[in-house]
């Protein structure tokens, strides 16, 4: 189980004050953060490393278990990438395709877990 630092109430308050277009710095961390965790909760693990920088990172799905260096499964892309995957407003396959997600490594397709919240495809 993953750990959480973020309450539910905190992390769906940020992810609506995104959503609204009126959230600062702070709350686009928190929305990110929270996310992550959610992640980790639905698919724990520590195969795959999902990065969103400058402002959080998560280990997850279930696999072999990376301990030093580069994990041979990452995936990274920016903050607004991340959310609009985890709402629903864009797909995996499209991100990919666009370029907004570098993913490497057999494990580090999100799809099956994508979206948190929002309808799935």
């Amino acid at each position: 189980m993953a750990r959480r630092r973020i309450t539910p109430e905190d992390g769906r308050r940020a992810l609506t004050s995104v959503a609204a277009g009126s959230a600062g710095r702070p709350d686009l961390a928190m929305a990110v953060r929270f996310t992550l965790e959610e992640l980790a909760e639905l698919a724990p693990g520590n195969s795959v490393e999902v990065r969103v920088p400058p402002f959080g990172v998560t280990q997850c799905v279930e696999g072999p278990r990376h301990t030093r260096g580069t994990p041979p499964n990452v995936v990274e892309m920016d903050a607004s990438t991340w959310l609009a995957l985890v709402e629903g407003r864009t797909t995996w396959p499209d991100a990919v395709a666009a370029g907004k997600v570098a993913a490497s490594g057999q494990r580090a397709d999100l799809s099956a877990w994508l979206p948190l919240f929002g309808p799935r495809g």
